[in-house]
């Protein structure tokens, strides 16, 4: 099956398409992201999981290897130095699948996002 054609109507159906161990991580993932923005929309979007407050918080996609954390620029320049032990660029940064993810950093990122977010439409 050609999986750039498989388009998401859900976060749990983009879940679901993975196997247990990669399931059990990304539905951790998602729960930590709604503890850190609890009033943030759940949506797909770049055929990602998405969430999103007053514009997108933060995407998160699953690779045979890591898990890709999008959390936009400003995100990961905050977090420079507690993500440097972590591949990325200038807006993802990939946790490795064999590895212990870090949810409290990623639950201090979305938080982080949430604020930013928020500063901006008190600005407007």
């Amino acid at each position: 099956m050609d999986e750039s054609k498989i388009t998401y109507e859900s976060i749990d159906a983009y879940i679901s398409g993975f196997s247990l161990e990669v399931q059990e991580i990304l539905n951790t993932l998602r729960k930590v992201i709604k503890e850190a923005a609890p009033e943030a929309e759940e949506k797909i979007s770049y055929q990602m999981p998405t969430f999103a407050l007053h514009g997108n918080l933060v995407h998160f996609a699953a690779y045979p290897k890591h898990i890709g954390f999008y959390p936009t620029p400003s995100g990961i320049n905050a977090f420079k130095d507690e993500l440097s032990g972590y591949k990325g660029a200038k807006g993802s940064i990939q946790f490795p699948i064999d590895k212990p993810m870090p949810y409290e950093l990623i639950s201090k990122i979305v938080t982080f996002r949430v604020a930013e977010n928020l500063k901006k439409v008190e600005a407007k």
